[in-house]
């Protein structure tokens, strides 16, 4: 589409550059006096449910042969015998002719009964041309409140997340301030992600907007008067008296252009202003990756740093007095949300620190000088235990002297003053987003006493795809790590870190490694969005009737010998040193004489699997996603014959080398060669053998029946990473098999893990 096609929305600017811009607050806020005047004295309103659009879509979508082809106007024919069942355990249902033909209501009850179904919504970006647009995916109709998400206490996520407007937690994705939304990241799975997260990695988010200066700048205050009236905000705004508020704001912070003509005593006109004023060039940019680790600013109390120090608290008194007006209880619920998502994310991220200080934190006591400040922690005693339990389930290999650290400041209450990360996690002061995990890592690091910690300094979240190996027993990789992916289900996964894991060779005693790989080609499109119901519709497209002979009941057979594999054993965990980069090939020697580097090496990395006595390597080459299935109730579900799939088991994989034409199978012969056995192996395949599965239906679904070891799943997963393929895992005690293959339908990948944790004790 040309630029000129692309029509134009109202910008930033458009909202508060013109001489109505506190009118226009006003109007969003719902505090103007013409809307008073028809609305009465109704404030807050009730929250209404946003209405996702339906959308429809030409892309290809599951048929059904010409005997089932109608002219009727769709499923509007509900009419017939009402079927009271369990769960099926054949098809057709006993007393069910497969030559029958089923109207609606009784479809809906023999096939889609528990079966979740799954939407795509797109939605536009404020201020944005339609180039851009967050991509999103829900899903309900399991009659249960399972869902595919972790839990967000057992997974220590709560502060990763922060909704846009409200307390409590989110409903939907779209209300959270990051984005993609880390409260529908995690899924219920070690190692994987929801269907919401898979879909908004594809969304389109317009790069930060430089905001110009507007003009209005702050009075010069001195330390101790922010630090004072921080404190008088600690109970709230004074919105009551409008002469009281005026003089605190104007008299002390901000200049009034307007004092003698028309005094700015109402909240729309002193909105307007803070927005301006924060709006400025010199404030600090929460929104850049770096600047996301607030307490770096306000750690050092030295003169040196005096300027900065003040710098930020100036900026976070006037983010509060934002914040505040803007939840005034005069504001109705909905009007707050709409003008939270009308400013720029420059303002809406300084509003997050607002928020998480004015939660977290208190002001004990305050001089002129940094060094007088005094600062109170409410998160203190919860933060000390979770780190204390996040030690402990990770195993830390010196946790003993580790507590004992943890105790001895903790009773000495310097806690804060053990580096910035730290500061930040005891405090609370943490943005949303990627950083928490670095945060609690490097807060445990910088609380072990053992020196060999001093080479995980350089641990931050600008390298998100990374791990280390601590005094050569584990290793823990970050959960959005290909390596963290692949190797989950035989570790913890706590807090965006999987571990502990099995150490990697070429890698020193003590190290960071950063890992390298390469994002797989296919990518969900808004096409896909806007047909993902019709894709995943369990009766197959709309008509008036059902033919009972188009479905049929899917599930692994538990009968055969070979249903819980035990042939599969994983050998090594190998990193090489990739290209020609400091900390790789360079320090490549220390590394094998034993000896440890501070500094982080890039690698690529591989797992060596043993399968029935036969070495085969894997590369992670590629950083694929593995989705958490959507539970299902009253499962097994019966299939539409449309949805296509084969079935293969986990240690006969490795011989399906191009699946669904991957055309890296025939580009890179090292990469292929990599999979080879040794001779007299495995390597040779019979006609009817996985390697021959690959067919020309590019929408067919692998589905890899894991069961058993979690190695079996492990290996599952690495082959997805050595060809590029994404894949849904579904454990079957949550979600039937018929489920799972809709739910890659729906989220256009081609590869299905079956797992059964159910099946864990018996193997064991």
């Amino acid at each position: 589409m040309d630029d000129e096609e692309v029509p134009k929305k109202k910008s930033f600017w458009g909202l508060f550059r013109t001489k109505s811009s506190a009118n226009k607050v006003a109007k969003l806020l719902g505090t103007d006096p013409a809307r008073r005047a028809s609305t009465g004295d109704v404030y807050d309103r009730r929250r209404k449910s946003e209405a996702p659009a339906e959308f429809t879509s030409s892309r290809r979508r599951p048929r059904r042969t010409e005997l089932s082809e109608t002219k009727g106007k769709g499923r509007e024919d509900v009419n017939g015998p009402h079927y009271e069942v369990g769960p099926l355990t054949e098809w057709p249902p006993s007393g069910m002719s497969s030559r029958e033909e089923l109207s609606l209501g009784p479809a809906m009850q023999l096939i889609s009964r528990g079966v979740p179904a799954f939407k795509g919504h797109k939605r536009p970006i404020p201020h944005a041309s339609d180039h851009y647009y967050g991509l999103f995916a829900t899903a309900a109709g399991n009659r249960g409140d399972e869902t595919d998400a972790a839990n967000h206490h057992d997974t220590m996520i709560q502060l990763m997340t922060l909704r846009l407007s409200g307390s409590g937690p989110a409903t939907y994705p779209w209300e959270t301030l990051e984005q993609p939304s880390q409260a529908f990241c995690f899924g219920r799975r070690h190692g994987t992600i929801t269907l919401n997260q898979w879909v908004s990695l594809a969304s389109v988010l317009p790069p930060p907007v430089s905001l110009r200066d507007p003009g209005v700048a702050s009075r010069e205050v001195d330390l101790e008067t922010i630090f004072a009236r921080i404190r008088e905000l600690e109970r709230g705004l004074e919105d009551d008296d409008e002469d009281l508020m005026y003089r605190n704001l104007y008299r002390t912070l901000l200049k009034d252009p307007d004092k003698y003509v028309a005094p700015h005593k109402t909240l729309d006109k002193q909105i307007t202003d803070l927005i301006l004023v924060l709006s400025g060039t010199g404030w600090i940019d929460f929104t850049n990756t770096k600047n996301q680790v607030p307490t770096r600013f306000i750690f050092d109390t030295s003169p040196s740093n005096s300027e900065m120090y003040h710098k930020f608290f100036h900026q976070l008194l006037l983010s509060i007095e934002l914040d505040l007006r803007i939840n005034s209880r005069h504001h109705m619920t909905e009007a707050k949300e709409k003008l939270l998502t009308q400013i720029p994310p420059k303002l809406q991220w300084s509003l997050a620190v607002a928020r998480r200080w004015r939660d977290n934190i208190r002001v004990e006591s305050y001089g002129k000088t940094a060094e007088d400040v005094n600062l109170r922690f409410k998160l203190k005693r919860r933060q000390v235990k979770m780190l204390k339990r996040f030690a402990q389930m990770m195993k830390w290999p010196n946790l003993s002297e580790t507590i004992r650290s943890l105790k001895r400041r903790d009773a000495d209450d310097v806690l804060d003053l053990v580096s910035s990360h730290a500061m930040a996690f005891f405090s609370g002061l943490v943005l949303p987003g990627p950083t928490f995990p670095f945060l609690i890592m490097n807060t445990l690091i910088d609380i072990d006493p053992d020196k060999a910690t001093d080479d995980l300094a350089l641990l931050n979240h600008y390298h998100s795809s990374c791990g280390f190996q601590y005094r050569g027993s584990y290793t823990y990789w970050t959960s959005v790590s290909i390596v963290g992916k692949v190797i989950a289900p035989t570790c913890r996964s706590l807090a965006g870190w999987v571990g502990p894991a099995r150490p990697a060779t070429n890698l020193g005693r003590s190290q960071i490694a950063r890992i390298h790989s390469r994002r797989p080609s296919h990518r969900v499109t808004p096409e896909d969005i806007r047909s993902m119901s019709e894709r995943s519709d369990p009766l197959g497209p709309p008509t008036q009737v059902f033919p009972v002979c188009e479905y049929s009941l899917v599930s692994p057979d538990k009968d055969d010998e070979g249903y819980l594999a035990d042939l599969v054993r994983i050998e090594m965990l190998s990193l090489t040193p990739y290209g020609d980069r400091p900390g790789s090939s360079a320090s490549h020697g220390t590394r094998r004489t034993g000896a440890s580097s501070s500094v982080p090496g890039t690698f690529e990395a591989s797992i060596t699997f043993a399968i029935d006595g036969v070495s085969w390597p894997l590369r992670l080459a590629y950083d694929v996603q593995f989705i958490s299935a959507w539970p299902c109730s009253d499962g097994p579900h019966p299939l539409f014959f449309d949805y296509v799939h084969t079935l293969v088991k986990a240690d006969e994989l490795v011989k399906v080398r191009d699946w669904n034409g991957q055309p890296l199978a025939v580009s890179n012969d090292r990469h292929a060669r990599s999979m080879s056995p040794p001779v007299g192996g495995m390597g040779a395949t019979g006609v009817n053998s996985p390697s021959t599965l690959s067919g020309g239906d590019n929408e067919k679904v692998l589905v890899v029946e894991a069961f058993g070891v979690p190695d079996n799943e492990v290996l599952a997963r690495a082959w997805c990473a050595h060809w590029g393929q994404s894949a849904v895992v579904a454990d079957l005690s949550k979600t039937c098999m018929a489920c799972a293959i809709r739910e890659a339908y729906a989220a256009t990948v081609t590869v299905v893990i079956l797992i059964d944790d159910q099946d864990k004790g018996r193997d064991d």
